[in-house]
C-alpha cells in the first residue's frame, strides 16, 4: 500500500495511475514553486512544515499515531517525527520502487487515492511531501517498520542514498528532516518559532488527545512547547474565553457523525457584544466559512426561537430573534471532518460540500435542543442574552438610520469636523484622525489639500469593548468616523466603498495619544476590520524632539536617539524641543516631519494572528481587571520611560 501525501482525495474516473506518472518529474516545481506552495517568501517557507506536519496528522486522524514532534534543528533544519506505522518500504506495485520513495518522488501518489489507506485526510494545497522534496537542498526519511530502521536520502528532489537499513527499531513512525533550498528561498530560510507555535497550538486543539511538540535547538533561540488538549475544541473555546466575562461556565461540547462526516462544535457565550467564530474543515482555518458554518447559523437561530416560544420566553406577537442576536457574544469553534472536502478557490479557504449544511444542521439542531431542555438554567441565559441583543439591535438601528440620513457634508456639524480632500480618487486619499482641535488646526493648514483629509476627535473616544451598539452608534466621534470613511460598520461593513485608502492615526506621542490611539484601533479591529486586512490603517509616527545646533535644525524620534547624538557630539552646543503634543508643532513642521509622504515615517497596522489579536483585545480593554493587571506587572520591567 502506498502512503499519501497528497492532500486533497481526488475522486476521478478517469484520474489512473498512468495519468501519474505524467507528473513524476519534479522539475516544474522547482521551476514553478510559487504554484505549489503559494509563494517562497517566509510563508511559503513555513508551509513546507506544514505539508509534513498534515502527514503525520493524517496517521493520527486514522487512529494511528498519539505524538508529533517538530524540531528546528541547531543547522536550521527541520525535523518531523511521529509514532504512527511509517510510511510503508516494501516495493509500489506501479512503480517497482519502494513506496516511501514513491511518495517523495511522485507527484499525487499516495495512500488516499484508492480510499483504502485514509479515509480523512488534511492539509492546505494538496501537494504533499514531493513538494517539500523537490524544494528543499537535503530531505531524508527514516521509517520505523518491522523491527528496523530505514532510511532514505534525496538531493533536490532526487534520490543520493537508496533505501536502506540503518538500525534496530522498537517502535513505528516516520523521521523526515529537510533542509530548505536557498536558490528557491532566496528572501529567508529562517523558520520563526512563533509562527510554527501558533499553528501547532491550534492543530493540537483540533486534534484532541493528540500531543504535538515544537522545540527551537538553535544556539542563543532555544525553545520548547508541548501540547494536548483531551477536551480538543472544548478547550479551545475555554482557551479563547479566559480573559472575558462568561454567561455560564462549561463550553457547551456536541459532536456527531453522518454519511461518513464528523462535526464537532463547541460554544459558549459571554458578557461582550462580539461574535468569535472559527471554523475548520480537515484542520484547514476556513477564514471564509462555507457549508459548515450557515448549518450551525441556521440551526443555532432555529432552535432558540423553537425553545423560547415552546416555553413562553418570547411572547406572542414577539418578532423571533435574528442570527445577529442569537450570536451576539457567542464564542464557537466549528471542526467537520469530510471524506471528500470540496474547497472553493486554490487557497482553500471556503468549504464548498453542500450536503455538510445539511448534515451540519442536523446533527447540532439535536443536540442542542437536547442540551437546552436539559439544562434550562443556561436555556434561559442564552434566551435572556438574545432579547437584550434584540432590543439594542433595534435601537441601533434607529441610530444607524440617523447616521444615515446625514450626509458628507453634514459632517462639519458634528464635533469632528471633517475637513475634507478635493480628489475623489479613493486609492490615492488619506484621511487622518487627529487629537484635538489644536492639531487639527495645524494639520488643515499643513497639509495636502487634494489627497489629504483631517478629522479631529475630541478627547478619549468610547471604549467599544465594553459597549453595546446602542451606544457605539450615540458616540458623535465614532459616528463621525464611520460616515467618513462611507465604508459603514460591523456586519454591513463594506470596504469596497471606503473613500480613503489610507486612514491614518496620528496623536501625540505620550500616554493620552498612546491610549486614544489604542482605543481607535480597537474600534477599527472589532468594527471595521477589513480595513486592516485589506492595508488601509496606518500609525503615525511623528518626532519626540527638535534639536537646533546653530542655525540647523534636525528632528529625533526618540529618547535613544537623543541620548545617542548627545554621546556622538559631547561638546555640541544645542537647544532642545520636546513636543509634548502634535498642536505644538506649526503647521510646515507637522507637514514636514509627519505628513509630507516623502519624508514621514508611518507603520502599517497588521493583524498576522487574529485569535492572538483578539484575546490581547479583549484582555487590555474587556471588563475583566485580573488578567489585565498581571499583563502589566509581568511586562513593566520592559518599560524604561514613563510619561506621567
Amino acid at each position: 500500500m502506498v502512503e499519501n501525501i497528497d492532500k486533497q482525495k481526488i475522486n476521478h474516473p478517469q484520474y489512473d495511475a498512468d495519468q501519474i506518472q505524467v507528473l513524476e518529474g519534479l522539475e516544474a516545481v522547482r521551476k514553478r514553486p510559487g504554484m505549489y506552495i503559494g509563494s517562497t517568501s517566509s510563508t511559503g517557507l513555513h508551509h513546507l512544515v506544514w505539508e509534513i506536519v498534515d502527514n503525520s496528522i493524517d496517521e493520527a486522524l486514522a487512529g494511528y499515531c498519539s505524538h508529533i514532534e517538530v524540531v528546528i534543528e541547531a543547522n536550521g533544519s527541520i525535523s518531523v517525527t511521529d509514532d504512527g506505522r511509517g510510511i510503508p518500504i516494501d516495493l509500489q506495485s506501479k512503480t517497482g520502487r519502494p513506496a516511501v520513495e514513491t511518495v517523495y518522488t511522485v507527484l499525487h501518489a499516495g495512500g488516499k487515492f484508492g480510499g483504502g489507506g485514509y479515509k480523512v485526510s488534511g492539509g492546505l494545497h494538496g501537494v504533499g511531501a514531493s513538494v517539500v522534496n523537490a524544494l528543499s537542498s537535503e530531505l531524508s526519511v527514516e521509517v520505523s517498520r518491522n523491527g528496523k530502521i530505514h532510511q532514505i536520502k534525496f538531493e533536490r528532489g532526487a534520490i543520493v542514498s537508496e533505501l536502506k537499513v540503518v538500525g534496530e527499531a522498537n517502535e513505528t513512525g516516520t523521521k523526515v528532516n529537510f533542509v530548505p533550498d536557498t536558490s528557491i528561498f532566496t528572501e529567508t530560510v529562517d523558520f520563526k518559532y512563533d509562527i510554527l507555535n501558533e499553528r501547532i497550538h491550534e492543530l493540537a486543539f483540533l486534534n484532541k488527545g493528540l500531543r504535538i511538540s515544537l522545540q527551537d535547538r538553535r544556539p542563543d533561540r532555544e525553545a520548547y512547547d508541548s501540547y494536548l488538549f483531551d477536551g480538543g475544541i472544548k478547550s479551545y473555546v475555554s482557551y479563547l474565553n479566559e480573559d472575558k466575562g462568561l454567561i455560564f461556565d462549561e463550553p457547551i461540547y456536541i459532536e456527531g457523525e453522518q454519511d461518513g462526516i464528523t462535526v464537532e462544535i463547541a460554544l459558549q457565550y459571554t458578557d461582550a457584544y462580539q461574535l468569535h467564530l472559527l471554523s475548520f474543515a480537515n484542520n484547514i482555518h476556513t477564514y471564509e466559512g462555507g457549508t459548515h458554518e450557515s448549518g450551525f447559523k441556521t440551526a443555532l437561530t432555529r432552535v432558540i426561537n423553537d425553545y423560547g416560544r415552546k416555553n413562553n420566553l418570547l411572547k406572542d406577537g414577539d418578532d423571533n430573534l435574528t442570527g445577529e442576536d442569537t450570536r451576539e457574544g457567542l464564542t464557537a469553534v466549528i471542526s467537520v471532518k469530510h471524506p471528500d472536502p470540496q474547497f472553493e478557490g486554490q487557497t482553500k479557504t471556503k468549504l464548498g460540500n453542500s450536503e455538510v449544511r445539511t448534515v451540519t444542521d442536523r446533527l447540532f439542531s439535536q443536540h442542542f435542543e437536547t442540551f437546552l431542555l436539559e439544562n434550562p438554567k443556561v436555556a434561559r441565559l442564552i434566551l435572556d442574552k438574545g432579547i437584550l441583543a434584540s432590543k439594542a439591535r433595534m435601537a441601533a438601528k434607529r441610530a444607524r438610520e440617523m447616521t444615515r440620513r446625514k450626509s458628507g457634508l453634514e459632517i462639519a456639524n458634528l464635533p469632528g469636523k471633517l475637513a475634507d480632500c478635493s480628489s475623489k480618487e479613493a486609492e490615492k486619499c488619506e484621511l487622518f484622525i487627529v487629537e484635538g482641535d489644536s492639531a487639527g488646526g495645524s494639520a488643515k493648514q499643513g497639509r495636502s489639500r487634494m489627497y489629504q483629509a483631517i478629522l479631529p476627535i475630541r478627547g478619549k473616544i468610547l471604549n467599544v469593548e465594553k459597549a453595546s451598539m446602542e451606544r457605539i452608534l450615540g458616540n458623535i466621534e465614532i459616528r463621525s468616523l464611520f460616515t467618513a470613511m462611507g465604508t459603514g460598520f460591523g456586519a454591513e461593513f463594506d470596504v469596497s466603498k471606503a473613500r480613503y485608502h489610507k486612514l491614518i492615526i496620528m496623536t501625540d506621542a505620550d500616554v493620552d495619544g498612546a491610549h486614544i490611539r489604542t482605543l481607535l484601533l480597537t474600534l477599527i479591529f472589532r468594527y471595521m476590520r477589513p480595513l486592516i486586512d485589506a492595508g488601509y490603517v496606518y500609525i503615525a509616527l511623528p518626532p519626540l524632539y527638535k534639536v537646533k545646533v546653530g542655525k540647523k535644525e534636525f528632528y529625533l524620534d526618540t529618547h535613544e536617539q537623543l541620548l545617542q547624538w548627545e554621546k556622538e557630539n559631547p561638546d555640541t552646543k544645542y537647544s532642545l524641543q520636546r513636543y509634548k503634543g502634535l498642536g505644538e508643532m506649526n503647521e510646515d513642521q507637522l507637514w514636514e516631519t509627519t505628513m509630507n509622504p516623502e519624508h514621514r515615517r508611518m507603520q502599517r497596522v497588521t493583524v498576522d494572528d487574529a485569535v492572538e489579536a483578539d484575546a490581547v483585545m479583549s484582555m487590555l480593554m474587556g471588563e475583566e481587571v485580573e488578567p489585565r493587571r498581571v499583563f502589566i506587572e509581568t511586562n513593566a520591567v520592559y518599560v524604561r520611560n514613563l510619561d506621567v
